[in-house]
């Protein structure tokens, strides 16, 4: 378990979980707290490290607060793009990720939960984006991450409209995979995170790749012509190789 002021790291059988614990500011992201979670994901993307998969979440009662409003009243737009690298250092990973939102996630916290692969929430999620009520133009991306995850619609009603979603809300709009009883979610976390650490690991980060890829792809075509020569190579990782074998 690696501990830093603002961040823990606990790595158990290729799963490792990843807790802003900041819980009498919940969890609200500042420039420490950002440059523990670089440091987190740094260590954790080590080949000798040996982590397959990564579940973010944060120490109760909150996932993320968003931004310290404080370091937004004096921010800068050098300061502004250091709280970004936050989210976006978990959006770059190469590990397959889980956001665990096991409370309320504000304005970047959205942002933090939007940047994983997969959104689990708890009942007792609020998904609130609050840049309007705030007075401020959302920030590092966030409608885009939103609208790629849950269309148009549902971006203009909760960044525009101010739409606040509970977990059972979210899991109805697509914003999360699904929403569980809050002493469930973190064991369903781990649930998904061990399918993905019993698999080959190169197979399962090039098929993160592969999918992040495929938005930029202009049509399926392309699409076929990119996943041929992936597929091509998965033919003769031992993992499969076995599997025919013993068919």
């Amino acid at each position: 378990m690696a501990v830093m002021p603002l961040v823990t790291t606990e790595l158990h059988d290729k799963v490792a979980v990843v807790t802003l614990n900041d819980p009498d500011k919940r969890n609200a992201l500042n420039e420490e707290m950002v440059g523990d979670l670089q440091v987190a994901f740094d260590w954790l993307e080590r080949d000798e490290t040996n982590c397959a998969v990564v579940i973010v979440t944060g120490a109760a009662p909150a996932f993320c607060a968003g931004a310290n409003l404080g370091n937004l009243a004096v921010a800068t737009q050098t300061s502004l793009r250091e709280i970004y690298e936050g989210f976006l250092r978990v959006k770059a990973s190469r590990l397959p990720t889980i956001a665990a939102v096991n409370g309320a996630a504000v304005g970047a916290g959205v942002n933090l939960a939007l940047c994983c692969d997969l959104i689990l929430c708890g009942e007792s999620a609020r998904i609130d984006t609050r840049f309007m009520k705030l007075g401020l133009h959302p920030g590092g991306g966030h409608s885009w991450l939103m609208r790629e995850r849950v269309g148009l619609q549902v971006t203009n009603a909760m960044t525009l409209f101010g739409e606040v979603l509970d977990g059972r809300e979210a899991e109805r709009v697509g914003f999360a995979f699904r929403c569980l009883p809050d002493a469930e979610l973190m064991a369903t976390a781990h649930t998904y995170a061990q399918r993905v650490a019993a698999a080959n690991e190169q197979l399962s980060e090039r098929i993160k790749r592969t999918i992040q890829h495929s938005v930029e792809l202009p049509d399926h075509e392309q699409a076929v012509t990119y996943e041929l020569m992936e597929q091509m190579w998965s033919l003769t990782l031992p993992e499969f190789q076995a599997n025919v074998a013993g068919r």
